[in-house]
């Protein structure tokens, strides 16, 4: 049986405009690692989509960025099975928020995964840690 292709998103966020402009930003680098995880999942096979998820200048304390709309939206086309982050406050500093994000992935079967953190939700053991964290919020 051929095992389905799991089609990886990289989301990368920094709060500050500060530093965008050179040629290897903050977010290159969270999109380096990222697409180094996703590489070294080959086995599991998971594949990177090519479309950049980036809020560059961006808090982490609320959800009005662009690009986070914009990968809630392909999220919800079904084009996106696993949202990639360099660590899980990329994606939010809120907790409230944290939670609905976590909520609207669980609705479409979205994995999430942090690469510097110990968090995959594709996992028992990741999804165990995530509802623990949850019940704390």
């Amino acid at each position: 049986m051929e095992q389905k292709v799991i089609k990886c998103a990289i989301y990368t966020r920094k709060s500050c405009e500060e530093g965008l402009e050179q040629e290897f930003n903050s977010l290159d680098a969270q999109r380096l690692s990222g697409e180094n995880y996703v590489a070294s999942q080959t086995h599991e096979n998971w594949r990177l989509i090519s479309k950049h998820y980036d809020d560059g200048g961006f808090s982490g304390g609320n959800m009005d960025r662009p690009a986070l709309q914009e990968l809630f939206k392909d999220i919800e086309a079904g084009l996106i099975d696993m949202v990639v982050v360099y660590k899980i406050d990329r994606l939010s500093r809120s907790l409230f928020d944290f939670s609905k994000i976590i909520d609207l992935f669980a609705k479409h079967n979205i994995g999430f995964v942090s690469v510097t953190q110990a968090f995959n939700t594709s996992t028992s053991s990741g999804k165990l840690i995530l509802n623990m964290l949850l019940s704390f919020a």
